[in-house]
């Protein structure tokens, strides 16, 4: 676990140690990106995602979550409507790994079988760190990306990214001390290779494998026709990829009058 995820625990245990207002909870939904192979559809849910949280409400309207979510985004350039993304014929899955703490804000006085409104909409950003691990499969055989630097890459690029989440949800207290909750949250990342490709076809003779020679440029599989010329186009040169989870969560908090009066 990273040492900033130690510390966010022992100061949400050591602010109390009674289980009184606390949440505990599960996750499970779908995973999405916007990048280099999706640069045009921000809601594209492209795998699973699921996850397990514990969060520490102040009060009705605010609270702080420590949250850790597994995911999977893919895209692959076959399936597209664009000929030029067909063309290139790239394609990438990368499981993800975020662990985050969220600050949430209630826009109505939330409290389950102790507070006044029975729903709420709400918000949320944070800070996380994100694993991430790109990889592809050729001729039947799946191909982790990172070390191949299919960009002619100096070093590998990293094993993680920080990011910032941010969200929006509705929440619904439909059983005693039970909520339900949906929630779209996207990741803000300081990475432009979450699918492995960022910006110009590198000098095939500059690469370091055989591997990564074949998966640098893919785009003569279908024809013979490769269109990867050296210093060529291959990514959408934004700097960034963005992820995004849409999840479903149960959770159950332990509440108690004077947790709250």
């Amino acid at each position: 676990m990273p040492k900033f995820a130690i510390v966010i625990l022992l100061l949400f245990i050591s602010v109390d140690l009674q289980a009184q207002t606390w949440e505990v909870g599960g996750a499970i939904g779908g995973a999405g990106y916007i990048g280099d192979l999706n640069p045009n559809n921000p809601v594209k849910v492209s795998g699973l995602s699921g996850g397990l949280f514990v969060k520490r409400n102040f009060d009705g309207y605010l609270s702080a979550k420590l949250n850790f979510t597994m995911g999977k985004i893919a895209a692959d350039d076959s399936k597209s409507s664009s000929q030029q993304f067909r063309d290139r014929n790239l394609s990438f899955n990368t499981p993800l790994k975020e662990l985050s703490l969220i600050g949430e804000f209630n826009f109505m006085n939330y409290i389950p079988d102790a507070g006044p409104n029975k729903y709420t909409p709400y918000i949320y950003t944070g800070i996380g760190l994100t694993a991430y691990a790109p990889r592809t499969t050729y001729q039947g055989i799946t191909y982790s990306l990172r070390n191949l630097r299919t960009e002619g890459e100096a070093t590998p690029y990293g094993k993680n990214t920080v990011s910032i989440p941010y969200g929006v949800g509705l929440k619904y207290n439909f059983n005693s001390k039970w909520t339900a909750a949906a929630d779209i949250g996207y990741r803000y990342t300081f990475t432009d290779y979450l699918d492995d490709v960022s910006g110009v076809y590198a000098d095939p003779s500059k690469l370091p494998s055989a591997a990564s020679r074949v998966l640098a440029d893919r785009s003569g599989e279908v024809n013979g026709i490769y269109i990867g010329e050296p210093g060529s186009q291959r990514g959408d040169f934004k700097p960034r990829d963005t992820y995004f989870f849409v999840s479903f969560t149960i959770s159950y908090t332990f509440v108690t009058q004077r947790c709250y009066f």
